[in-house]
């Protein structure tokens, strides 16, 4: 498990790892018809990679190379993407991490040498398998649990591979058998669309988060809170109304009113992100804790003094394969009259449009991460190979995690 000293069997690594990336929401999001965060995937990739590299070791084999961790993470990135573009599980109350589930068993399947008739019936499997509602995203249910959901959709993913793998049959109509099928019971009686071929689309326009620990839909927010923050720091008391204009899936995920009853609950409501930016200038994972919460009463006078509003243009061009855009748009309003401009930011960094821009700020985003754990020789060790594409996808899986072992 990276940056510990965990030695774990792939399932439990695989929960441990998915966790760890999931933790926060702070890596990359996919955003179309469903919604969702590719890269959980490699919880379950990373682990059985290494379990493999190892066992081949053991038997004089050679052990898997990191090609086969980037290849496999493009097909995860590819089947979770491609299938949430037109199939929104969430409009039937289903979680967003039964597609890692999905994706982590087809290629985890792959990766234990599995035919094409055993990847279809690990798959089926997966579709059968009991589905995460969205409970634990939104109010008055929103927890820790949407912090580790995705982390056991990966590790059952690993688990359903491996069970086929030993023999388990699979279930031929899983998802289109009347009344007992997926359809029937758990998407409405519709059937799965798929009008994109899997390629690479998934992982060239991928959406990374790199400025903020906020729900992706809220992150051109903050960026627009933190270029008023120097109009209006020093007249907080004086503000009458705060305008955000949003998208529609902005407004279903992470608008909310009233209170905000744990860390897990605030870092998906769009208004407080907004709020901290504006008072604050920043927005970190502290600013999300009890004691930031109850220390700071501004934060809740400026979400009452909020007006969540929908642009058209916004939600059409959030759908639009060519654009892709998560706009938002804050425009504050003073009692004396006085307005701001309203500052609209259409794409946030780590958008594909802003990908050069991008690129500096994730390399130094995953830096200072390596700090948090690693003398300065390692991190500028694993630094400097993954930076270097040719060295890296010719290093031993088991090789390169080590390199992520804690002493």
């Amino acid at each position: 498990v990276p940056g510990t000293n965990y030695e774990m069997d792939p399932v439990k690594a695989a929960w441990d790892i998915g966790c760890i990336i999931r933790w926060l929401d702070f890596n990359d999001t996919w955003l179309a018809a469903e919604w969702g965060h590719p890269s959980d995937n490699l919880g379950g990739i990373l682990a059985v990679a290494d379990y493999l590299s190892r066992v081949n070791i053991a038997n004089s084999k050679t052990p898997l190379l990191m090609q086969d961790v980037l290849t496999a993470m493009i097909k995860a990135h590819e089947i979770q993407g491609i299938l949430a573009l037109e199939n929104a599980f969430n409009q039937v109350g289903l979680d967003h991490v039964i597609l890692v589930k999905v994706a982590t068993t087809a290629v985890v399947s792959k990766m234990l040498r599995a035919n094409n008739n055993q990847i279809i019936d690990a798959l089926s499997q997966a579709w059968v398998d009991g589905q995460s509602l969205r409970t634990y995203r939104h109010a008055p249910n929103a927890g820790s649990r949407k912090s580790w959901a995705a982390g056991d959709a990966t590790s059952r993913g690993v688990r359903l591979a491996m069970m086929t793998m030993q023999g388990e049959m699979g279930l031929p109509s899983a998802l289109t058998a009347p009344v007992w099928g997926f359809n029937d019971v758990l998407f409405g009686g519709n059937s799965m669309q798929i009008k994109q071929n899997y390629g690479s689309y998934v992982m060239e326009n991928i959406l990374f988060k790199i400025s903020y620990p906020a729900e992706f839909h809220a992150q051109t927010a903050v960026e627009c809170a933190l270029k008023l923050h120097s109009q209006i720091k020093n007249r907080l008391d004086e503000i009458d109304k705060i305008v955000l204009t949003t998208q529609k899936s902005a407004i279903r995920i992470i608008s909310k009113v009233g209170t905000l009853n744990n860390p897990a609950d605030r870092d998906h409501c769009l208004q407080y992100m907004a709020a901290v930016g504006l008072a604050f200038g920043a927005l970190t994972a502290e600013h999300y804790e009890n004691s930031f919460h109850a220390n700071n009463p501004i934060i809740d006078k400026l979400r009452d003094k909020m007006e969540v509003e929908e642009d058209k243009r916004y939600s059409q061009e959030y759908l639009d394969p060519n654009k892709r855009s998560i706009a938002n748009a804050i425009q504050v309003f003073f009692k004396n009259g006085d307005i701001t401009e309203k500052v609209e930011v259409e794409y946030p960094v780590g958008h594909h449009r802003r990908r050069q821009e991008g690129i500096a700020l994730l390399e130094q985003k995953f830096y200072a991460n390596l700090q948090t754990r690693f003398p300065e020789s390692r991190c500028e060790k694993i630094m400097n190979l993954c930076k270097d594409q040719e060295q890296l996808v010719n290093t031993p899986v088991n090789e390169f995690m080590e390199l992520f072992v804690i002493s």
